[in-house]
């Protein structure tokens, strides 16, 4: 199985190689086999990207809107008539299966690119008369963005931060995750050939140091993370020392609060978006699922009825519906925590335990009677673990849906429409569903309160966070000074 790119980093319009770099290897999670070795970024790398973008910047920022708008669709389209490839390549980068791949990954990273290259020639400034004067406003890119990204949706998030990035004016500096450097190079390759000018977009490998000397570089004008809390809190301070602009979408312990009258079947289906695409590594997961005591035993009965349709195995099989965790780190750090559930009293209902043989496979887990001090409810998990915790009423629910740090997401199933919207009024989240779950459209803004983040991805309001606004004032009279 080759999966080797031409070479680690794509710069200036084209794949570069500096074997100084500290080689690391990518893993398939599906079998544990090395499918390709990468070099990190060494300071000549990062230096060189920063470069090819601080000069491309100009020149695309010179192009229309409209001109820009262009590139970004036409590369939606490649994208697209490439999704084949694309998915397989996502599969063996992150293990996910190609069921899930081939509809959410490089055709959410195609969606972005589209939505942002039509939004491209509709950035304009405004202008305010003030008698005969006025002031008029002009929309204008940041300069040289930095994206940083996370292993779960490599083609999604390169794209979700380049879109908006390049829409604006701005170039892009873009390091992957470790685990799934693959994706983003395709992405690079792909916005080269619908005709982003050379360093437009790079691409660099490699893991926090190469992150932590991009965040700092004095070029760099804004920094987008996607990642934890953790590493959130220290690219935040790091970017804050040179006043860069940043957006964090950080983690999330996410609650999903079905009522009494929830339609079961519907109410079932959200928990196991929430809980188990993507193995549960997903951010915006709705973990903590309150179930109204009314419906508690008849929910866990459907639930672990559903479960037995888990197709897990060859994540290339378009009929497997669930793959193996990104890394064998991953899966021991769902296992402590599974372990924890267990020693702290919650009752394991299904799953818990490690598949053997190849990759690293783990079980959909659900626990009931789980308690709100419990390990389980507090912390992210990051892995294909639900927790089912009891309640009574709204009052006390929303109190204790919105007892923690994080504030991602969160949703509600119940036929009541007026309960449904009292209760997306109160979560302190900044991503909220009713009767549905864990649906990141483009055209919607997605995002955090609290410790999960802070700005907004997708929608109009992305833009926002890669432009600034400049107001001139045009006088049109004599000026006149105090003396």
């Amino acid at each position: 199985m080759q999966h080797q790119p031409t070479a680690s980093h794509f710069i200036d319009g084209a794949y570069i190689e500096d074997a100084a770099g500290e080689a690391f290897d990518v893993v398939y999670p599906a079998t544990g086999e090395v499918i390709a070795r990468l070099h990190a970024a060494t300071p000549a790398i990062i230096d060189k990207a920063l470069d090819a973008a601080k000069r491309a910047q100009k020149e695309w920022a010179a192009m229309t809107g409209t001109e820009r708008g262009r590139v970004l669709r036409r590369a939606a389209d490649i994208m697209r008539e490439r999704n084949h490839d694309l998915s397989v390549l996502e599969t063996y980068d992150t293990g996910k299966p190609y069921q899930e791949t081939s509809v959410a990954d490089a055709t959410s990273g195609a969606d972005a690119l589209e939505y942002f290259g039509g939004l491209a020639g509709s950035l304009t400034g405004e202008h305010i008369q003030l008698g005969d004067d006025f002031v008029y406003t002009r929309r204008e890119p940041l300069g040289v963005c930095v994206g940083i990204g996370a292993w779960n949706y490599p083609t999604q998030i390169a794209c979700w931060k380049g879109a908006p990035a390049l829409a604006c004016g701005n170039a892009m500096v873009f390091k992957p995750s470790e685990n799934t450097p693959l994706c983003a190079l395709k992405v690079a390759e792909i916005l080269m050939e619908a005709g982003a000018p050379a360093g437009t977009y790079n691409v660099v490998q490699g893991l926090g140091a190469v992150g932590a000397a991009l965040v700092t570089d004095p070029r760099v004008n804004k920094v987008s993370l996607t990642g934890s809390v953790p590493t959130g809190k220290k690219v935040y301070a790091a970017a804050a020392e040179g006043m860069r602009h940043v957006t964090m979408e950080l983690g999330g312990k996410s609650p999903l609060v079905i009522f009494d009258d929830a339609d079961l079947e519907n109410a079932v289906s959200g928990a196991i978006l929430a809980n188990f695409y993507s193995t549960g590594q997903v951010c915006s997961n709705g973990t903590r699922v309150f179930v109204q005591s009314g419906i508690k035993e008849a929910f866990l009965k459907r639930l672990s009825e559903r479960l037995a349709d888990v197709k897990m195995g060859d994540p290339l099989d378009p009929e497997v519906n669930f793959g193996p965790m990104v890394s064998e780190r991953q899966r021991d750090i769902v296992e402590g925590y599974i372990a924890k559930g267990v020693e702290e009293g919650a009752r394991l209902v299904t799953g818990g335990k490690r598949v053997d043989g190849d990759g690293f496979f783990i079980e959909a887990t659900v626990f009931a009677d789980v308690t709100d001090d419990m390990t389980i409810a507090r912390e992210e998990i990051f892995g294909p673990v639900l927790s089912v915790l009891d309640f009574e009423t709204e009052e006390d629910v929303l109190a204790r849906a919105n007892a923690t740090e994080f504030g991602l997401a969160a949703g509600v199933f119940t036929a009541d429409l007026t309960r449904a919207h009292r209760m997306v009024a109160g979560f302190e989240a900044g991503t909220c569903y009713i009767n549905t779950y864990n649906l990141a459209p483009v055209e919607a803004p997605f995002g955090g309160m609290k410790m999960s983040g802070v700005g907004r991805e997708n929608s109009k309001a992305a833009i926002e966070h890669y432009s600034q606004l400049k107001g001139v004032y045009v006088g049109m009279g004599d000026v006149e000074a105090p003396f």
